[in-house]
C-alpha cells in the first residue's frame, strides 16, 4: 500500500478500531477487532495491532501509528501519564512513545485527562474532544459523551474546564445481566414511551432506585411487563438518576452528545424531554478528526 502514510488507532476497553491513512488525511481502509483491553496484556498489543493492519508495511520507513484509549491505561500497552484538568486536549508533543520489536513501528500514545478534585480520569474521550474543537473551536457548553462510563465535560476557551463521569451503562450490564431483573428484561427492542416516563421518575425521585427497580420485576409478574418496556424502563430509571445529578452541566447550556445511535440517541430523546435541545455529533468522525490532528503536528514538528 504504497499511499501509507499513518495509522490511527482508537483502543478501547473492548474494541480496537484502526484506520490506514494518507498523507493527505483520506481514509485508505478502516478495520476493527474485538481485542480491547480487556482481553489482552501488555506483551499482546504489537501482534494485535499488527494482525488488524493486516498489510506488507514498508520495509524501508518508520510508520507512524497514533493510538489514543486505554492503551495508555495502567493495564493497557504502556502507561501515558495524564494532564490534569483544567487543560487544553492533550497534543501529540504530550504523546508517550511506545518501544516496539517491528522496527517499521512508530507508536506513539496521547495522554488522558485528570482531574484531581472531584478524582475523575478519561482515556480516549480527550481525543474524540479535540477533534470536536477542531471543527468548533469556538464552543462554550457541555459534551455528553454516552458509553460505558458516560462523561459530561465542560468546555470553554478551548479547555476542558470540568467533568464527571457515571457508571450507568456499567450499572445497566450489571443490573440487567446479573440481578433478578434478568429474568424480566428483553434482550433487545425499545419502547420510548416506557423509557421517558422512567426517565421522569429517575429525575424526580432519584433516592426511590432501589424500590423502583424491583417494581418492574414485581410488574412483570403480576402485571404482564413486557421485556422491553421493562429493559427500556430499567435504562430510563438509571438515566433519569444520572440527569438528576448532571443538571449543572447540561441545564441552560448548549449541549452536543459524541454519538448518533444505540444509547446515544437514548440520551438524545432524555435531554429533548427536558428542554435541553441537545444536539448529535458523529462520534467515529470526531475520534478520527482528533488523531488526524495529533498525526499533523506530528509531521509538522518533523
Amino acid at each position: 500500500m504504497s499511499d501509507l502514510a499513518w495509522i490511527a488507532v482508537d483502543w478501547g476497553t473492548s474494541h480496537l478500531r484502526v484506520w490506514l491513512m494518507d498523507g493527505a488525511g483520506r481514509v485508505l481502509s478502516r478495520s476493527e477487532s474485538d481485542k480491547g483491553m480487556s482481553k489482552l496484556t501488555a506483551a499482546d498489543y504489537e501482534a494485535a495491532l499488527l494482525e488488524l493492519v493486516g498489510i506488507d508495511l514498508p520495509s524501508d520507513v518508520q510508520i507512524p501509528v497514533v493510538c489514543c484509549g486505554m492503551a495508555g491505561s495502567r493495564q493497557g500497552w504502556f502507561e501515558a501519564p495524564y494532564a490534569t484538568a483544567p487543560c487544553a486536549a492533550p497534543t501529540i508533543e504530550q504523546a508517550t512513545r511506545v518501544s516496539t520489536q517491528d522496527s517499521r513501528l512508530d507508536v506513539r500514545i496521547l495522554p488522558g485527562i485528570k482531574q484531581d478534585k472531584p478524582a475523575d480520569v478519561m482515556r480516549g474521550e480527550e481525543t474524540q474532544i479535540a477533534g470536536f474543537l477542531a471543527a468548533e473551536p469556538k464552543f462554550d457548553g457541555v459534551l455528553c459523551l454516552p458509553g460505558t462510563h458516560n462523561k459530561w465535560v465542560h468546555i470553554s476557551a478551548e479547555e476542558v474546564v470540568s467533568f464527571r463521569t457515571f457508571m450507568t451503562g456499567e450499572l445497566f450490564a450489571l443490573i440487567g445481566g446479573q440481578s433478578v431483573l434478568r429474568h424480566s428484561l428483553g434482550a433487545d427492542g425499545w419502547d420510548d414511551a416506557a423509557f421517558l416516563d422512567a426517565v421522569s421518575e429517575g429525575m424526580s425521585r432519584p433516592a426511590a432506585l432501589g424500590c423502583d427497580l424491583f417494581a418492574l420485576r414485581a410488574e412483570s409478574l403480576l402485571h404482564g411487563l413486557g421485556p422491553v418496556a421493562a429493559r427500556s424502563r430499567l435504562s430510563g430509571h438509571l438515566i433519569g438518576m444520572e440527569l438528576a445529578a448532571a443538571r449543572p452541566y447540561w441545564l441552560g447550556r448548549d449541549v452536543a452528545v459524541l454519538g448518533e445511535d444505540g444509547i446515544a440517541k437514548a440520551y438524545m430523546s432524555a435531554l429533548n424531554a427536558q428542554g435541553a435541545m441537545p444536539r448529535a455529533i458523529n462520534a467515529e468522525d470526531i475520534t478520527l478528526r482528533g488523531l488526524t490532528a495529533a498525526y499533523t503536528s506530528l509531521k509538522d514538528a518533523q
